[in-house]
């Protein structure tokens, strides 16, 4: 049967590449992407102007299977408060509207490390967002724990370039557990998030680099 996919954050690194790859995907028949305002994507994606923060189940449809690619920084945000809104508190309402829509599947963008009991900030707030997404009860429930993310980004984040040029340079390094603090593409992030969507599986499953490099 045809599968519907909705996507939140398809603006972004990852959400954009998840966006093309489930344009291309037969499995596929509909796709609906949530966004904040009109914005070009390609033309077989249905654009479905919300406010994330008044998200409602009317805002879904039925059964789709939900893609969460909604992120920020607490540079971009302005502040923590700001940040914890749409790293935790949009993906957890997201995920309770998908639960009330009938959707089975969803599939969340995290960070190695996630840890709702770490000291971090940024790694409490990510374990928080599993936690609150993982209580919405879905059938399927995925969590996907890049460390360092490769692309093109419309904003200029200096910070994760030296991060990611480092982790390039000694990734050779990341054995054995280190493994996971690979830096990784988004678009294998979104690879491994469709092939995920599409695998059958129940239950909640955390994917980190040995898992999303694995073709």
């Amino acid at each position: 049967m045809p599968r519907t996919a909705m996507i939140a954050g398809a603006t972004g690194l990852v959400g954009g590449h998840c966006l093309r790859l489930l344009a291309r995907t037969p499995e596929y028949s509909r796709i609906v992407a949530l966004v904040r305002r009109e914005t070009p994507l390609p033309a077989c994606v249905e654009q479905r102007v919300v406010d994330f923060g008044r998200l409602s189940e009317a805002d879904l449809e039925e059964g789709a299977d939900v893609f969460c690619a909604l992120g920020t920084t607490i540079r971009k945000a302005g502040s923590q408060a700001a940040f914890r809104r749409v790293d935790l508190d949009y993906p957890q309402t997201l995920a309770q509207c998908a639960a009330a829509r009938g959707s089975r599947r969803f599939l969340a963008v995290s960070s190695v490390g996630a840890d709702a009991g770490s000291n971090n900030f940024y790694l409490r707030t990510k374990g928080e967002m599993e936690r609150a997404v993982t209580a919405a009860g879905l059938e399927a429930t995925h969590f996907f724990r890049p460390s360092f993310l490769i692309g093109e980004r419309i904003e200029d984040r200096w910070g994760e370039r030296i991060g990611i040029a480092a982790a390039r340079a000694f990734g050779f390094l990341f054995v054995g557990g280190l493994k996971r603090y690979r830096a990784v593409t988004a678009e294998t992030v979104a690879a491994a998030m469709v092939r995920s969507a599409l695998s059958g599986e129940r239950g909640v499953h955390v994917h980190h680099y040995r898992d999303m490099a694995a073709r």
